[in-house]
């Protein structure tokens, strides 16, 4: 059946859907560049999130609007636009209230205990969307550590527009019910006209937010890291990619350092050089000790 859509003109056309083998070039073409998988089960998401961006550009032919997306330049800023459509940023503060146990009540206090008093902690939440599991750690850190205790938070995500949402660091003000009471107190600050709140300035000079995708983040300029948060993001890959993105996240931690996914999200992953850690509510990994170390 075909779908009606509008050109730029506000002129009605008949755009057809997607048959089979146009489902899969689009497919291979997201996996190729982002490492995201599209189920056929999802073949309507991805129509409906390519049709939406189309009816933006004028696009009314799923083969042209393919070329363009390959024609140089001009292609490369469009497919940024496509992957703002097509990407999913739906998060909340505090969103998994296990996991953030785990790093506050058992990592933390051992990685104080092994640290020296002037090292700080850095973190990098991968996936982190419009920046509330990234402003979430940093809270958890602002309150948790030793006043003479620093921390700095690395945020990815393949989304400019979630990132630049994420910058500002400014919601709606219904969003504050999200935050934990405890954690709210010079963390966030109600803006004129009661409709947003704002993440406090001492936070959010603390996160650097930068675009990356989970496929070259182990390649990127990252620092070791002390504790990675890569949860919800897994699922968007194919299960034997899975392993060998979380080696490459394996690889960016210091000894002792915390790697946090989410439950459900893998299973079967083995690394030499790291444990289980947590529960059953949580799926965790910390580095083993280096040879040699205490």
């Amino acid at each position: 059946m075909a779908i009606a859509a509008t050109s730029q003109g506000g002129t009605a056309v008949q755009a057809r859907g997607l048959d089979d083998a146009e489902f899969e070039r689009w497919v291979r073409l997201l996996e190729s560049r982002t490492g995201v998988i599209v189920p056929v089960d999802r073949k309507p998401f991805l129509e409906s999130g390519l049709r939406r961006r189309m009816r933006e550009t004028g696009h009314t032919e799923f083969g042209a609007y393919y070329s363009d997306l390959l024609d140089g330049a001009r292609g490369a800023v469009e497919w940024a636009s496509l992957v703002d459509h097509l990407t999913v940023h739906e998060t909340h503060f505090f969103r998994h209230p296990p996991s953030l146990n785990l790093v506050r009540d058992e990592w933390l206090p051992k990685w104080l205990e092994q640290t020296p008093p002037e090292q700080s902690l850095h973190a990098l939440s991968v996936g982190c969307s419009t920046g509330e599991e990234a402003y979430s750690l940093a809270m958890l850190f602002d309150k948790a550590l030793p006043a003479e205790r620093r921390f700095g938070i690395t945020a990815t995500d393949v989304s400019q527009a979630a990132l630049s949402v994420a910058r500002t660091g400014e919601y709606p003000l219904r969003r504050l019910a999200e935050i934990p009471s405890a954690y709210r107190a010079g963390a966030t600050e109600e803006l004129p006209g009661g409709e947003l709140f704002r993440i406090a300035e001492k936070l959010r000079k603390r996160i650097g937010f930068a675009c990356v995708n989970l496929l070259h983040a182990s390649r990127a300029p990252l620092r070791k890291l002390d504790l990675i948060f890569c949860q919800n993001v897994l699922i968007y890959f194919a299960r034997e990619r899975r392993s060998e993105l979380l080696d490459g996240l394996a690889g960016l931690l210091h000894p002792g350092g915390l790697l946090v996914l989410g439950p459900g999200e893998v299973t079967g992953w083995n690394h030499p050089q790291m444990t289980r850690a947590g529960n059953r509510q949580t799926l965790a990994f910390v580095r083993n000790p280096s040879e040699g170390s205490a």
